[in-house]
């Protein structure tokens, strides 16, 4: 089963304590339509990579008096370029 522990800081989510990351892929929108989406293009890429090992993801959300923006950060283990 795959272990998840929530961190201590809102919008974290440790998917493999212990298992360290060797890449990040950023999702982010400010757009209202693209921010609507966005859950679903990050499902899509990890469905699209799953021979990634994802070990962390970070939801961050950012405003001025004119955007809101929303970031995903997937961590993950490639094996391709642990073996490099």
């Amino acid at each position: 089963m795959l272990a998840m522990l929530q961190s201590q800081s809102a919008g974290s989510l440790l998917l493999r304590p212990g298992v360290r990351f060797n890449a990040v892929k950023v999702f982010s929108a400010t757009m209202f339509a693209d921010r609507d989406r966005l859950g679903e293009k990050v499902t899509e890429w990890v469905a699209a990579h799953s021979h990634f090992q994802i070990t962390e993801m970070v939801v961050t959300q950012s405003s001025d008096a004119s955007f809101h923006c929303i970031a995903i950060t997937v961590f993950y283990r490639d094996p391709a370029v642990a073996k490099a």
